[in-house]
């Protein structure tokens, strides 16, 4: 892998990333926090992060789901220092709803104001140790119902691909703790980034849908019968109103066949998905053009800037120029080096 170009040296400590591993923890999952984080490096921004590992007992010792014993670097003493604290999944089999000592003793080492993430069957864990409690959570989808016999009082939401809640983040199996990983770094330093990061990692930097995608579904008859082609199609024309009956008519599928076959594929409707799209289209161009707000808004498909200011305040909570505030700052233009928020 070639020598980044270096854009951003910051002047302050680099945000300090944990990992926790617990027994029975997957090898591959463990990896990935170090995999994301330490590729803002090679995206030009130097020293954002620091990633470390930790077990959750003082010899420091951790048996992973294949048996292999790993002697890691640190103990739960390195929770204190913790900004971020990520707990990869484990196998099931070694989990119970009362959290041995060790691993309560472990969390209360998180400061208050850390950001706690957990990866696929780590959600179990936060859940155990009240972290969770009515609060908005995923895990992957096929442990959904036991989750829900376990945990009640969490607001489970099996069909999402992550859980953001603030300082709070959940994610489903596997690969969704790429996604989460990359959602934290487009958090913190923007989309520019996190896309140059996804693209070291040869992964999408935004995936459509949510679990239902991946619930086992029965083939269609025909390749042909899927609505990917379409998909991209419409990707390629986002400042057209696309009807879903234009949508249904490309597929060459009724209006009501498209939509069950378009909800099956990606876990959302054609509509929800089509304003998904416009909104990570516009925010593309809030962070990377001086284009007005009215223009985004003519370039992916909203009928006016409100109504573009509307779509986005409902997703994220904010207006267009304070999303382009926050991700680019005041006098930045395109192309100028921006410093990143830890």
């Amino acid at each position: 892998m070639a020598t980044p170009t270096p854009l951003t040296t910051p002047s302050t400590p680099p945000h300090r990333v944990v990992v926790l591993a617990l027994d029975g923890v997957y090898l591959f999952d463990l990896g990935i926090p170090e995999r994301v984080f330490g590729g803002v490096h090679y995206a030009g921004v130097l020293g954002a992060y620091e990633v470390v590992s930790c077990a959750a007992t003082g010899d420091r010792t951790v048996t992973t789901s294949t048996g292999l014993t790993l002697t890691l670097d640190h103990g739960p003493e390195a929770l204190e220092s913790a900004d971020t604290v990520i707990l990869p999944p484990y196998d099931l089999s070694r989990f119970t709803a009362d959290l041995p000592e060790p691993v309560r003793s472990a969390l209360a080492h998180i400061r208050p104001d850390a950001r706690i993430v957990s990866l696929c069957t780590g959600a179990f864990t936060l859940a155990a140790a009240g972290l969770l409690d009515g609060r908005p959570a995923t895990t992957h989808w096929a442990l959904a119902d036991e989750f829900r016999r376990l945990f009640p009082q969490v607001a489970l939401d099996p069909a999402v691909l992550f859980v953001d809640d603030g300082d709070v983040l959940t994610s489903a199996g596997v690969a969704s703790g790429v996604d989460v990983c990359l959602h934290l770094v487009r958090r913190d330093h923007g989309s520019a980034v996190a896309n140059q990061v996804a693209r070291q990692c040869v992964v999408p930097p935004w995936r459509e849908g949510g679990q239902a995608q991946f619930i086992i579904q029965p083939m269609p008859k025909e390749r042909n019968e899927g609505t990917g082609a379409t998909r991209a199609w419409a990707l390629e024309r986002l400042d057209r109103s696309l009807a879903l009956r234009e949508l249904a008519a490309h597929a060459r599928m009724s209006p009501r066949t498209f939509s069950r076959r378009f909800q099956e594929e990606t876990g959302t409707s054609p509509g929800r998905w089509l304003t998904q799209q416009r909104l990570n289209q516009a925010r593309h161009l809030l962070e990377t053009t001086d284009l007005t707000v009215d223009r985004i808004a003519a370039e992916v498909g909203f009928a006016t800037a409100n109504s573009l200011r509307q779509h986005l305040h409902t997703a994220i909570g904010v207006t267009p120029q304070a999303y382009r505030t926050t991700f680019r700052g005041r006098s930045e233009k395109p192309g100028e080096e921006r410093a990143p928020r830890q």
